[in-house]
């Protein structure tokens, strides 16, 4: 019976293969700086509002009798998971940003 390696990952060590990824260098080192987290967190919620525009267009050809059903759907699953995940991550925001308020001086 084989073992599943275990891979220990830091929050910093992700943050920076994440930014890497992000800004198309994933070749390289790990000495570069992170990125802008403003820029990062603007990409994200343009990418959200894109797929809700493309499940608006997908609907409304649907709508008009044209379209694929399977692509209306797809697109509306899309939206719908990205509506999701964003409301997870306004919900933890808040959270932090009570618990930040909480602490003491």
């Amino acid at each position: 019976m084989s073992t599943i390696p275990t891979i220990v990952v830091t929050p910093s060590a992700a943050a920076n293969a994440y930014a890497r990824v992000d800004s198309g260098r994933a070749g390289a080192g790990a000495g570069d700086d992170a990125g802008d987290f403003g820029a990062t967190l603007e990409r994200a919620l343009q990418g959200s509002i894109d797929s809700g525009h493309a499940a608006d267009g997908k609907a409304m050809e649907a709508i008009a009798g044209g379209g694929n059903l399977t692509e209306v759907v797809t697109a509306l699953a899309r939206a719908e998971l990205t509506l999701q995940s964003a409301t997870v991550i306004r919900d933890r925001v808040v959270q932090a940003y009570q618990d930040i308020i909480k602490m003491p001086i």
